[in-house]
């Protein structure tokens, strides 16, 4: 079967049913084509070798018949693909600038938001889509260095330990996954992309706030509107092939803050901040026409 994200199409061959389940569970409003003239990236999900197929089995994946690195249990054998994905993008897929953010969008309005494991980002990237944004990715910002616009890169969002039970009980309409205990990231759920995210995942959208998000329990919603020179630092920072693009990175990160305004955010309750940061993108759209 063929996947399409957006910005990428990856061939999955595999036999494991487990991951077969969980797989359809996360993935079910994606369209998956049988056969495809064209893929970047093909990958198998299998079955561990002699013993291993029948004493602890495990999931093993691999990409144009390579083992990158060490099998997982089989019944992670969900998260061990979607986490092998993120590396395949993440090593081989530089004709784009990879932005380690969230970003979604209303219409064509895009949010990019960058920020380390345990800010928050995740959890509030889950929320956004739930309240009416575009989901287009959570992990990986694709942004063409050409045309300034953002692709899709439409993944299920990973949502770790905490978050889990803050997402369950925001919404009765989560589509999410089993719960994975005791992974290399602690406990591992996936929220499925919602319809509207998914039929829109060949359209991109263009740049309009970049924002640097922070959960603090308890915190009172504050913003802090960044100077150019941090923002570009900070989002650069958070790129995957920033260093190997060179000055098409330089170029493309410059221009996305020239666009776009750019914050820091503190919160501790997800509705009000996603009103504030409503609020920001319509603030910043209408300067923009203004300018």
């Amino acid at each position: 079967m063929t996947l399409d994200y957006g910005a990428a199409l990856v061939r999955v061959r595999t036999l494991l049913k487990p991951f077969v389940r969980d797989f359809q569970r996360v993935y079910g409003a994606f369209f998956l084509a049988e056969k495809a003239d064209f893929a970047d990236f093909h990958i198998e999900v299998c079955s561990g070798k002699g013993l291993r197929a029948i004493l602890g089995p495990q999931s093993r994946f691999l990409i144009d018949g390579i083992q990158p690195f060490d099998p997982f249990p089989r019944e992670q054998a969900l998260p061990h693909f979607e986490w092998g994905v993120n590396w395949c993008f993440g090593q081989r897929f530089n004709q784009h600038v990879l932005l380690h953010a969230g970003v979604l969008a209303l219409g064509e309005r895009g949010v990019i938001m960058a920020a380390p494991p345990g800010s928050g980002k995740s959890t509030l990237t889950a929320a956004m889509m739930l309240r009416g944004f575009r989901l287009l990715s959570d992990e990986f910002g694709v942004l063409c260095p050409r045309t300034g616009q953002l692709w899709p890169m439409l993944k299920p969002v990973a949502l770790k330990n905490r978050s889990i039970d803050v997402i369950r009980a925001y919404t009765d309409e989560a589509i999410l996954g089993p719960v994975y205990g005791g992974t290399r990231k602690g406990d591992v759920v996936h929220l499925a992309p919602d319809e509207a995210s998914v039929d829109a995942r060949r359209l991109p959208a263009r740049p309009r706030l970049v924002l640097f998000p922070r959960f603090r329990e308890g915190a009172a919603l504050t913003t802090r509107r960044l100077p150019s020179e941090e923002a570009f630092a900070r989002l650069a920072f958070n790129s995957f092939n920033y260093g190997l693009l060179g000055r098409i990175s330089f170029h493309a990160v410059a221009d996305v803050i020239d666009a776009c305004s750019a914050y820091e955010l503190e919160y501790s309750r997800l509705d009000e901040a996603i009103e504030c940061l409503r609020a920001m993108l319509s603030e910043s759209t209408v300067a923009m026409a203004a300018a």
